[in-house]
């Protein structure tokens, strides 16, 4: 059982067995039929993996939409956009509609939004390129004049990046940590992980840098109560026992703004089991 296998069974079965609900009070989130959508939690929860040792943070208990994960990826942090139209005709992204901001065809001043407004991605690049042992390498999407300004979009779930490198020998590493305030662990967690691994590669290649840590801390893990039964079937399935791994495939060095979708494989990924679907909380 790979290391991503073994912590997503442990979370989710530590959720079940000893997760808090918030039923006791008022909750923002709704399903479409307009019931209050309800979670079982757990907080402050810490997963590293060393992608150098080819810990990749990709379960195998359900299939996974990588393209897709990826094209939401480059459509926040390589469009640097928040709108609709680029989302679904670009990257055949749809689950973003049911968060569109009073008929706007955007998801408001959110995410890729976020990055283009503070120019996010490129002082990243700057900073790694001018000071790379600099502490201060963080892009941050929780941005409160945002919210001023936009009141209505979801604010941000896996909200900050932190980087580090680490040179052994003459090989510089690239390290990750990704922050979360709240993660639908059981429908969206693993598209979370490896869109972000796909972020971290892009950037690694942009300088020919290797592939370090990557870590990532969630303040609120939970699924919704009408996951329960998915959440059951997940516990009972079986790992398939691979070690799946994402490839980039660019020359060393390309720039980051020039990797498209179709550079990405996702390699030695099974799952022999159906997908799941999930009722969403909106």
């Amino acid at each position: 059982m790979n290391k991503a296998d073994k912590y997503f069974l442990n979370n989710l079965k530590k959720i079940k067995d000893e997760g808090v609900t918030d039923l006791t009070g008022k909750v923002r989130p709704k399903y479409k039929d307009g019931e209050a959508a309800h979670t079982k939690y757990i907080t402050f929860v810490t997963e590293e993996y060393d992608l150098s040792k080819n810990e990749f943070p990709f379960p195998t208990l359900r299939p996974i939409a990588f393209k897709l994960a990826i094209g939401e990826m480059l459509a926040f942090y390589q469009d640097q956009t928040n709108s609709l139209e680029v989302m679904e005709d670009k990257y055949k992204l749809g689950w973003w509609r049911d968060w569109e901001v009073e008929k706007s065809n955007t998801i408001g001043q959110r995410y890729g939004a976020t990055v283009k407004r503070y120019d996010l991605l490129n002082q990243l690049l700057n900073t790694l390129s001018s000071d790379m042992f600099s502490r201060r390498k963080i892009m941050n999407l929780w941005q409160e004049q945002d919210f001023i300004d936009d009141k209505k979009g979801l604010k941000p779930c896996f909200y900050m990046t932190n980087w580090e490198v680490r040179v052994i020998e003459d090989d510089v590493y690239l390290d990750l940590h990704l922050t979360s305030r709240s993660s639908d662990y059981g429908v969206a967690g693993t598209i979370n992980r490896l869109q972000y691994v796909a972020l971290q590669m892009m950037v690694a290649n942009h300088f020919g840098f290797k592939l370090g840590k990557f870590s990532i801390f969630t303040s609120n893990m939970h699924y919704y109560l009408r996951h329960e039964e998915q959440v059951e079937e997940m516990l009972n399935r079986e790992p398939s026992g691979k070690q799946p791994y994402l490839k980039l495939n660019v020359p060393e060095k390309t720039n980051f703004y020039d990797v498209r979708l179709e550079d990405f494989e996702l390699v030695d990924f099974e799952c022999p089991y159906p997908q799941l679907r999930f009722e969403l909380g909106i």
